[in-house]
C-alpha cells in the first residue's frame, strides 16, 4: 500500500486565505499590571540563562513566563517559536496560574501575529522578545491592548503598543 498526505508544522496562518479567518476574540488584558524598566532590562538575561538546550545547540527558542518582579516563572524550548509559547502557556494553565493577568511572557525570537495572539489568549498583558515584531503582531496588540515590547536587548528596548504599563521610573 501506498498513501501520500502532507504534514505540517506551522503555525497556522500559513494556508489561510485572510488573517481575518484566523483572527480570535479575546478579551482586553489586565490594566493593573505595571513594570519598571530595570525589570523589563533584566528579563533577557533570565530568558538566556534558562535555555539550557539552546545553550548546547543553539538551535531552539525560547518562551518565558515572569512575574511583574521579574522572578522567572516558567520556561519551555521548542524549535518552533510558536511551539514554545503553547508549552509555557501549557505549563501556566496546568498549574493554574491562567489568566496571567499579572505576568509578562518573553520570547527569545520576533514577535509575530499568533504569539500575540496566543498571548492575549492567556490574559498575557505585557509581551516582549529580544528581537523585533511584525507589522501584523504590533496592529493586533494595538487593536485588543497588549503591550508589545521588542529588540529587548543590550541594554535597551522599543515600546510599540499600550507604553502606559511600562513605568517612568
Amino acid at each position: 500500500l501506498k498513501r501520500n498526505f502532507v504534514m505540517s508544522s506551522s503555525c497556522g496562518i500559513c494556508g489561510k486565505t485572510s488573517v481575518d479567518s484566523i483572527r480570535r476574540r479575546v478579551a482586553p488584558p489586565s490594566d493593573s499590571a505595571h513594570v519598571a524598566p530595570a525589570i523589563l532590562l533584566s528579563l533577557p538575561e533570565k530568558l538566556r540563562a534558562g535555555q539550557r538546550v539552546f545553550a548546547a545547540t543553539g538551535g531552539l527558542h525560547g518562551a518565558a513566563i515572569f512575574a511583574l518582579d521579574g522572578t522567572m516563572l516558567a520556561i519551555r524550548e521548542d524549535v518552533g517559536r510558536h511551539n514554545a509559547v503553547d508549552k509555557v502557556i501549557g505549563y501556566a494553565l496546568t498549574n493554574s496560574m491562567v489568566p496571567l493577568t499579572r505576568h509578562i511572557m518573553m520570547v527569545s525570537g520576533r514577535l509575530s501575529f499568533e504569539i500575540v495572539q496566543k498571548a492575549a489568549a492567556a490574559g498575557v498583558p505585557i509581551l516582549a522578545a529580544v528581537s523585533a515584531p511584525s507589522s501584523l503582531a504590533v496592529e493586533l496588540a494595538d487593536e485588543i491592548g497588549t503591550t508589545l515590547v521588542g529588540f529587548l536587548r543590550d541594554g535597551s528596548f522599543n515600546i510599540y503598543t499600550r507604553p502606559d504599563r511600562i513605568s517612568r521610573t
